[in-house]
């Protein structure tokens, strides 16, 4: 495994633990744990995906995203059900919300233009 993978994997689990404790403190706003999400599916298209270029992750990451919340929308009962599960109910969730898709787009482009500082800065350092 190269090193950007390894490093894409600690910010991804960081994300889930800070996505999740988000939940369990009262004063922390819900759209922070959305935020939170989209950003960790960046960072998990990046483990997979390491060497494309940014813009290209940012918007896969958006079709991720949006792919999930529009799903909300489908209410079979199968999904009904699996919605009902710990894994449905943090992965697939549990209602569209408009809110959500603004929430989604702000972390995306949050973690798109974080991953671009950084590389800027350590590029310029190894100069």
């Amino acid at each position: 495994m190269n090193k950007s993978r390894i490093y894409y994997t600690l910010i991804f689990l960081s994300i889930i633990f800070l996505g999740i404790l988000s939940r369990k403190i009262s004063f922390i706003p819900l759209w922070i744990g959305d935020f939170l999400y989209a950003v960790m599916i960046y960072f998990l298209v990046r483990i997979f995906l390491p060497f494309k270029n940014a813009f290209g992750i940012a918007l896969l990451s958006l079709l991720i995203c949006y792919g999930i919340e529009s799903l909300q929308l489908y209410q079979g009962e199968w999904m009904i059900e699996l919605r009902k599960t710990l894994f449905g109910r943090y992965v697939l969730g549990q209602g569209f919300l408009w809110e959500d898709i603004l929430a989604y787009t702000f972390g995306i482009l949050t973690a798109f233009m974080a991953e671009k500082l950084t590389l800027n800065f350590l590029n310029q350092k190894s100069a």
